[in-house]
């Protein structure tokens, strides 16, 4: 599961870092869409990372 959450956390960070890119092309400020994008994914992949350090965890407390 680790391989898992850490291929979906690398994913949805290259995501992000996608869409900040192409804000950054574009003169003036972002479109709340895309500000609101960016913020979600933040969200999911604090979730992904809270989730991989708990499997972590686990993993070593049973051996």
């Amino acid at each position: 599961m680790p391989d898992k959450l850490d291929a979906l956390l690398e994913r949805l960070k290259a995501h992000q870092r996608t869409l900040i890119l192409a804000m950054a092309e574009h003169d003036g400020l972002p479109a709340q869409s895309a500000i609101h994008q960016v913020a979600e994914l933040e969200n999911v992949i604090a979730a992904v990372e809270a989730v991989a350090a708990e499997e972590a965890d686990r993993a070593r407390r049973n051996t």
